[in-house]
């Protein structure tokens, strides 16, 4: 299959985890990004279901 930025959308990837939004949802590809204060826990990023990497690896179906 050629690569579209439909077919690898964020929201096709085993990397994204939803939100209770189908638009919204965090990338866990990477560890999450650390805060200036180490009193605060690290953040993954943000991304949105129709965004597109580099990293895409299809989700496997449950």
């Amino acid at each position: 299959m050629p690569f579209t930025t439909e077919n690898a959308a964020c929201a096709k990837c085993t990397f994204f985890d939803a939100n209770s939004s189908a638009e919204l949802g965090l990338c866990r590809y990477n560890p999450p990004i650390s805060q200036p204060s180490g009193d605060t826990a690290g953040v993954w990023p943000k991304v949105e279901a129709r965004d597109w990497c580099g990293h895409f690896e299809p989700a496997v179906a449950a």
